[in-house]
């Protein structure tokens, strides 16, 4: 049985993929209501499986019930290649940071699943051993070539 969390996560994905923008309107007090759980197991959700680095943008409006716009980034449409080198990037990145960027390019449907996971090896710390201490430089030098080269 799927935890919570996951089920929680899957119907927001399911809210996005049905709204006409990428971006949809909810309220945490009704959504906690139809899972029948806390306010701050929405809260969870958000934090954890809708960030930036993933490919989500959350603003938060207090009061009134708590109103959240979650808007998901269209790499294509919405960021730069600037803004994923230079903002989700930089000059260091941790393995999962990578990963968390490259699902988030497979969503959006810039990577397949296949090339998704070739690029997730060649960023794993297993692949990356000989790097020793430069290993999250070199992670992020090749993230960007890879990046660079896919969105031309």
């Amino acid at each position: 049985m799927a935890r919570l969390s996951d089920v929680i996560e899957e119907f927001i994905k399911e809210l996005l993929s049905e709204a006409k923008e990428e971006e949809i309107e909810i309220q945490r007090n009704e959504l906690a209501n139809y899972f029948s759980c806390a306010p701050s197991q929405i809260n969870y959700v958000l934090t954890t499986r809708f960030t930036q680095d993933k490919g989500y943008y959350i603003e938060s409006r207090r009061g009134g019930g708590g109103c959240i716009r979650i808007i998901r980034v269209n790499y294509k449409e919405h960021t730069s290649l600037a803004e994923i080198i230079n903002d989700k990037i930089g000059d260091y990145i941790t393995s999962d940071s990578s990963n968390r960027i490259i699902d988030s390019l497979q969503e959006s449907g810039i990577l397949t699943q296949r090339e998704a996971k070739i690029v997730k090896i060649m960023l794993n710390d297993r692949t990356l051993t000989s790097a020793l201490d430069n290993k999250n430089k070199l992670r992020a030098d090749i993230l960007k070539a890879v990046i660079l080269n896919i969105l031309k």
